[in-house]
């Protein structure tokens, strides 16, 4: 949606390329293509609220220092009908523009006409997104680093989607392959030890005791099963997935996600999918055979060696099994798939990206984003062990002590390619040093604000022009900048800068409430201020809703 920001940067992009033009026909630069060129929030306040970087760009054609072209077109420039207050040339060629105090009232009322809709942009143009996350084993209990997952990947997904991007929610269910094997060995144990046999559970199994408690289930719901059935091993395995896997979209359900797919991969063997895919790539002749094994020839394609697609036992590897599943995204009709992987998957980034382009798709279509490892403290110690299983704290646990809110924020909170120090005693702390706490906060006083004005009579129409001091321009021009804003985070695949941005803009939301009164003897500055208070609390929940949080009325 059209918003102030573009707008702006629209008639200023049209006042430079117009500048240049001038100045070539003046004779004051010679005659060269105006290149792309960008118009953006400069970082630091003091060099105004837009900057370019044309004259730099210009300067290696034109053969002329780029602050010199920077005064070429400053000259030239003609800004009427632009609320530029002042132009200034900083740095090696910058040209930075000020804007006049009021520049960006009219965002106030686009925030509210546009109300659920503001921030939304076309960048994906209805291009088909999916995105794969989480994807555990279906043999445990969600941990830490699946929790960070699960919160990137569906807020990545929430970005792109009010971005103009049509996107897929996929988990992609583990049920085939070595794990499932090692898995039934260790239900086989855990049963056999029900049943009062001294049976240990396989060194390669699934040592966690929460085993012992699917297999009493099991044993209750089948107690007509006999010790000896030939079938029991698979029959637990049917079992036990279906209850693990239920448990997972339980605990996924109550960490505010839900998956438009579950994609199983051992229908990709039911269906003999891997075999063809196999057979397409050793037709295209990436694949060849040593040791008795077949290889998929990575090296091709920028890897250091070539791997594994099918054991010398005739059995394919969960490689081969990645490459037929992401060649059925693709024949699903996606244009690009992004996955949300752990940073020990690093490793088998280049070769998954290298078969696709073996099979004949871009290997930029396939997108992998990498995650860092996620440490709980307690105190200012690494918290380790779950009083419920004994083995590591799972997301269960952590939404049971500080709720869906403060997890979804805290995971998203940072770049995913760092590593997170998740601090318990500050997600849970009710105070301004917990973000969390401090930008629901900020929601919940506008909304306060509001319950005190049932009985005013206030203008219909509110002057916002009245809105001159620099608190309420330093909020205004934030609720400017959330449609570019998430653009960016679009972009970046980054719902970190969404995090940050709810941050910052409650930071302004408190300073002004602090220092300025909202409800005053002056009907028509009241009116003007709430405008901007209501304006604010729309962007505050729309900028929420995309990492997963809640917007409280009232704390």
């Amino acid at each position: 949606m059209n918003n102030i920001v573009k707008t702006i940067q629209s008639q200023l992009m049209q006042a430079l390329q117009y500048s240049v033009t001038k100045a070539v026909n003046a004779g004051l630069l010679p005659s060269v293509s105006i290149p792309d060129f960008i118009i953006e929030s400069p970082r630091e306040k003091d060099h105004g609220e837009f900057a370019t970087n044309l004259a730099m760009l210009l300067a290696k054609p034109a053969k002329i220092a780029p602050r010199k072209i920077a005064e070429i077109i400053t000259t030239n420039l003609e800004l009427t009908g632009i609320s530029v207050q002042k132009v200034a040339i900083a740095g090696p060629g910058f040209i930075n523009f000020y804007m006049e105090p009021t520049w960006a009232h009219q965002a106030i009322r686009e925030v509210i006409e546009q109300d659920h809709d503001y921030g939304r942009a076309d960048l994906g143009k209805g291009k088909k997104v999916q995105v794969e996350f989480v994807s555990a084993n279906p043999t445990g209990l969600l941990h830490m680093g699946n929790a960070r997952g699960a919160a990137l990947g569906d807020s990545i997904a929430t970005v792109l989607d009010f971005a103009g991007f049509n996107v897929q929610r996929e988990y992609y269910i583990n049920d085939a392959g070595n794990q499932i094997e090692n898995f039934g060995k260790s239900l086989e144990a855990r049963y056999l030890q029900q049943l009062g046999q001294d049976v240990p559970v396989p060194e390669e199994g699934y040592q966690g005791e929460d085993l012992i408690t699917t297999v009493k289930n099991f044993i209750e719901q089948e107690q007509q099963l006999a010790v000896s059935s030939s079938s029991r091993r698979e029959k637990l395995v049917e079992f036990a997935l279906a209850e693990k896997l239920a448990a997972i979209k339980n605990t996924l359900l109550d960490f505010g996600i839900t998956y438009d797919s579950w994609f199983s991969e051992d229908s990709l063997h039911r269906q003999g999918l891997v075999n063809n895919t196999l057979a397409i790539l050793k037709q295209k002749g990436y694949i060849s055979e040593n040791e008795v094994a077949l290889w998929f020839k990575a090296t091709a394609f920028g890897d250091e060696k070539d791997e594994v697609v099918v054991r010398s036992n005739g059995k394919p590897t969960y490689f081969a099994a990645d490459i037929a599943y992401h060649q059925h995204k693709f024949e699903r009709g996606f244009d690009l798939l992004i996955n949300i992987w752990g940073a020990d998957h690093h490793g088998h980034v280049n070769r998954m990206k290298g078969s696709m382009e073996a099979l004949g798709y871009s290997r930029d279509a396939l997108e992998i984003v990498l995650i860092q490892l996620v440490r709980l403290l307690r105190g200012g110690e690494v918290v380790r062990m779950s009083k419920r299983t004994g083995q590591f704290i799972t997301l269960a646990d952590l939404l049971e002590e500080i709720g869906k809110d403060a997890a979804r924020y805290f995971f998203v909170m940072r770049s995913p390619d760092s590593h997170l120090e998740f601090d318990l005693d500050l997600a849970k702390a009710q105070n301004n040093d917990n973000p969390v706490f401090y930008i629901q906060y900020a929601h919940a006083r506008i909304c306060s604000i509001f319950r005190q004005t049932k009985e005013l009579n206030l203008p219909q129409e509110a002057d916002l022009k009245l809105l001159q001091q620099q608190q309420e321009v330093d909020l205004i021009r934030k609720l400017a900048d959330f449609s570019e804003e998430v653009v960016l985070a679009a972009k970046l695949r980054a719902p970190h800068r969404i995090a940050k941005y709810t941050h910052d803009l409650a930071g302004l939301l408190h300073s002004f409430y602090n220092n300025n009164r909202v409800i005053i003897p002056d009907l028509q500055l009241s009116a003007a201020r709430l405008s901007l208070m209501d304006a604010t609390r729309i962007v505050l929940r729309n900028a929420l809703k995309l990492i997963g949080v809640s917007a409280p009325k009232q704390m």
